[in-house]
């Protein structure tokens, strides 16, 4: 029901800062979750970021203090602005957003926009 495409990636040196954005095809104040997730090489995808019902948030012990996740409504759109970069965060990260209905929750992904911190 709800259609994602991440921007922002690129290539930063370590310390720098970059923002992802997120637009969703529809409203998403609605929406269970929205969030950020990660996968790099040989590791399991794991959330970075995430608002959760009631606007409450959730990140990654490895990301707080660094990252913060925020949103737009009247635009569709949800950030993460990364700060502090390391080159651990090199990963794909990916958009998810979570609908839940009487038949169970939804998850629904962007494509994913690569990160890389290299110095």
């Amino acid at each position: 029901q709800v259609q994602l495409e991440e921007s922002g990636g690129g290539l930063v040196q370590p310390g720098g800062s970059l923002r992802l954005s997120c637009a969703a095809s529809r409203s998403i104040f609605s929406l269970y979750a929205m969030g950020w997730y990660r996968q790099a090489p040989g590791k399991q995808r794991e959330l970075v970021a995430a608002f959760t019902s009631g606007s409450n948030l959730n990140y990654a012990e490895s990301v707080k203090g660094r990252f913060t996740i925020s949103r737009d409504n009247a635009k569709n759109t949800v950030y993460l602005q990364m700060n502090s970069l390391k080159p651990e965060d090199t990963a794909v990260y990916y958009c998810n957003a979570k609908i839940v209905t009487y038949e169970g929750t939804s998850n629904y992904w962007g494509q994913g926009t690569q990160v890389t911190v290299s110095s």
